[in-house]
């Protein structure tokens, strides 16, 4: 076990991508070994990419950039404009709608906060708001959509730990709006203090009829992620079917409805889709031979034993799981954790009575929210990229918002129906 773990530790370190960090480790554990034979290393890297109902995960990828092509960003940016016109922090308020709504079309963190800073970061500087401040509440609102269904995390949890795909997207609803919520709150209070973008006096209070008219345009965009969970429920499509269909929705959308999705537009979307794809399953693929290591020299019974030694309280265990989960996602990729801990942890929490969906759900929001915390976030160093501002000053004006998260995701382990509600409502109480 301290072989594998110690190689995985020094390869990490040492700068080296992560999809080559697991698949050296584990190749490096085989061939120290003599209990095991090397047939296996390629056996399993060949088997992570044989699933039928992974498909759903490049089919997603392959949609929300169609989607970003097709004019359906622009419009829900039209609608969160709409809504938060006479709040405090206003032009930020816009980020944590629209994130909200974007849920249903990029289902990526960090596509979503990048998307977000570039369009309201210049906006948001020049009516005074820190480079600090706006990469912190583009970044970490964009956590909504690790939640808001078709979450790529709640995809990945699902296919690895044989949890209904359906239920977990609509689990996800109840918990993406809350966050909204807290973040809204967070955003109100620090610019009142801040006294960043007051709400102007000579703007008219939003009426119905504008919201009206407002959503004719987006409500292709909003109705998807509906689509989506009814076509589940009613059998129309199986969870990995439904990456195909939003395809062709989005195609059908784009050209047809908002006549924006051009041919060069459309091999745009497919040329992204292949690197984000390809980078995805590479990782996926090298997995393999790490996670057979992994069960081989017990490390789930290890961490188990460890874990309930502590309490046998399923929100304590909950609590204790999050907190290493936060602490992993600080320095490894949140498709990884999702790869590698999750067939540790799930029967864990299982075995106390806590439900698959309820902990699929946390632990699709506290790994994503690695991506956004030092020291090696991916989607926090996008965003500071884009702007041009140092990590310290993120970090530092990211506090609230990490405090109106870390808040939510305490409120959701004691109170777990608010998770549960929607799909026990849709598939029946399992």
């Amino acid at each position: 076990m301290s072989l594998l773990l110690t190689a995985f530790v020094i390869f990490l370190i040492a700068g080296v991508p992560i999809a080559f960090v697991i698949g050296a480790s584990g190749i490096v554990y085989f061939f120290t070994t003599d209990s095991l034979p090397l047939t296996i290393v390629v056996n399993r890297i060949i088997e992570q990419s044989q699933s039928f109902a992974f498909l759903a995960v490049p089919f997603f990828i392959f949609a929300g950039n169609l989607m970003n092509e097709s004019g359906i960003t622009d419009r829900l940016l039209s609608l969160s404009r709409l809504i938060t016109r006479k709040m405090y922090g206003g032009t930020a308020q816009i980020s944590v709608v629209m994130s909200t709504m974007m849920g249903g079309v990029s289902g990526s963190a960090t596509a979503d906060a990048a998307m977000e800073t570039r369009i309201l970061g210049p906006e948001m500087m020049k009516i005074g708001y820190s480079k600090g401040y706006i990469c912190s509440v583009n970044c970490i609102s964009a956590l909504i959509t690790a939640t808001i269904p078709p979450s790529l995390g709640l995809i990945i949890f699902g296919f690895i730990g044989e949890v209904s795909i359906g239920r977990l997207f609509a689990a996800g609803i109840i918990p993406g709006i809350l966050m909204m919520t807290f973040l809204m709150a967070a955003v109100t209070i620090t610019s009142r203090i801040k006294k960043y973008d007051p709400p102007r006096k000579e703007m008219p209070s939003v009426t119905f009829k504008e919201i009206l008219l407002n959503l004719k345009e987006t409500i292709w965009a909003l109705l998807f992620p509906i689509l989506l969970i009814v076509g589940i429920r009613m059998g129309i499509f199986t969870p990995s079917e439904s990456g195909a269909f939003a395809v062709v929705y989005a195609i059908i959308v784009g050209k047809f409805i908002y006549k924006e999705l051009t041919w060069q537009k459309f091999l745009r979307a497919l040329k992204t889709s292949f690197k984000d794809n390809g980078a995805i399953m590479l990782i996926i693929a090298f997995s393999g031979p790490f996670s057979y290591a992994i069960t081989w020299v017990e490390l789930p019974i290890t961490l188990s034993n460890f874990i309930f030694g502590i309490s046998d309280n399923p929100q304590i265990l909950a609590l204790i799981m999050l907190a290493f989960l936060f602490v992993s996602g600080m320095f490894v990729d949140s498709n990884v954790n999702f790869l590698l801990l999750t067939p540790i942890f799930l029967p864990m929490v299982t075995s106390v009575g806590m439900d698959p969906v309820h902990f699929g759900v946390l632990m699709a929001t506290i790994v994503t929210l690695g991506v956004m915390t030092p020291p090696i976030g991916s989607a926090l160093y996008t965003v500071c990229g884009i702007l041009d501002c140092p990590p310290e000053q993120y970090t530092k004006e990211s506090l609230p918002f990490l405090a109106a998260v870390l808040l939510e995701l305490a409120i959701l382990v004691f109170l777990p129906d608010l998770v549960l509600w929607i799909p026990n409502m849709i598939f029946g109480v399992q």
